[in-house]
């Protein structure tokens, strides 16, 4: 019978290296400094082979467990247990042709570029490149999910990272639990309760919060939906209103225009009717010009119909230019009338210029007009010089 002495015969006993002890001896003593029993779910490790919704992750003792039974239960269970730092992920589906960046900061499919390993510990939550870490992973076609990061350390979530499956992502050395089975709709619960208090306080709670408003806007499930409107209520906080509407209005399509007409007609703080008017302008719907019109000649506050005709003049087009003079001519303040030149200037010089040139020649107000030549001098645009000539040739 072979003893713990015996060295297995694949295995040669000839002295190896300056301490004439053979690779057997080696093999022996390691195994008597191994743990006779690792748990079977969490393993150190460097690199992992990845599910199909679940980015590459590296440098972490990962777990994988099921939240089939509810996402709320094991995100509590995690926060209960967490005292060091570790992290809480998951994949959920995302909008069509809204995915974010493996390692940058945009999220949409024109913004993607290459993706190599991203450091979930980098220090300020942006999405960095661990140098030298991966391969190519130049994308052809977008993911259609997004996996959600929760850092958690003292009982509380300190940051979040949104990241596209297709990441390698580098843990740094810290635990992962990664969930699967997650319901979208649990998934839009979850952080609905890290975004209110988030945007009532500063610091890292504030950059938790935003975290977590990006991720529900992200999410391909009208729970997303239906949380963001909640978000837009007077009774919540200004910054938090401002924010969701930006989201409505960059990424949840009709259902988000629908909160934007809403909110420009009922929100009482101007400050957030003028990000109202800038989610208008960044909204594919066709109808938001529609409604950015309708707030330039409509809303009461001169500062919000101001914005809106700045926004408008992003858009160009018939029907923009339209406005910004029908502005000039007509609205009753002089202040705004002003911020209609302005708006001018912001068209495509094609369109802007020779707008300004007729509002400087034909406008009955003389502070309007006098605005109209400033901005004019300051564009150095040839039909500029040409139109000053004509006057100054004129006198």
């Amino acid at each position: 019978m072979a003893t713990p002495n015996d060295c297995p015969s694949g295995l040669a006993s000839r002295p190896t290296g300056r301490s004439g002890k053979s690779a057997c001896q080696k093999s022996r003593r390691s195994a008597r400094l191994r743990p006779a029993c690792l748990p079977a779910v969490v393993v150190l490790l460097w690199s992992v082979p990845a599910r199909a919704d679940q980015p590459k992750i590296s440098n972490a003792r990962l777990e994988t467990r099921s939240a089939a039974q509810g996402l709320e239960p094991e995100f509590r269970s995690f926060l209960a247990a967490q005292a060091d730092p570790g992290w809480l992920a998951y994949s959920v589906p995302a909008l069509p042709g809204h995915h974010p960046l493996c390692c940058g900061e945009g999220w949409t499919d024109d913004d993607r570029d290459r993706c190599t390993r991203c450091a979930l510990e980098s220090g300020d939550g942006s999405n960095h490149t661990v140098q030298g870490s991966g391969q190519d992973s130049t994308r052809l076609e977008g993911p259609q999910d997004m996996a959600i990061f929760l850092r958690v350390a003292d009982h509380g979530v300190t940051k979040i990272r949104v990241l596209s499956p297709d990441c390698q992502v580098d843990a740094g050395g810290l635990r992962v639990l990664w969930l699967m089975e997650v319901k979208p709709a649990e998934s839009v619960a979850v952080l609905t309760t890290l975004v209110p208090a988030g945007f009532s306080a500063e610091g890292e709670g504030r950059k938790v919060a935003h975290g977590a408003l990006a991720a529900i806007a992200m999410q391909a499930d009208p729970a997303a939906d239906r949380a963001l409107d909640a978000f837009t209520a007077p009774s919540q906080p200004e910054k938090l209103r401002e924010q969701a509407a930006f989201w409505l209005g960059s990424a949840r399509g009709a259902a988000g225009l629908a909160a934007l007409e809403r909110m420009a007609k009922s929100d009482p703080s101007s400050h957030v009717r003028q990000q109202v008017a800038f989610a208008y302008s960044v909204c594919r719907q066709p109808a938001a010009v529609d409604d950015l019109i309708r707030m330039a000649h409509d809303d009461e506050n001169e500062h919000v119909r101001g914005q809106a005709l700045f926004w408008l003049a992003q858009k160009a087009g018939k029907r923009a230019a339209q406005a910004i003079t029908d502005a000039i001519e007509n609205d009753p303040d002089t202040a705004l009338k002003k911020s209609a030149v302005f708006a001018l200037t912001q068209m495509p010089h094609d369109e802007g210029i020779p707008l300004l040139i007729q509002v400087a020649r034909d406008n009955k107000n003389p502070a309007v007009r006098k605005q109209a030549f400033f901005w004019l001098g300051q564009s150095k645009d040839p039909r500029a010089l040409a139109f000053f000539e004509q006057v100054l040739g004129s006198r």
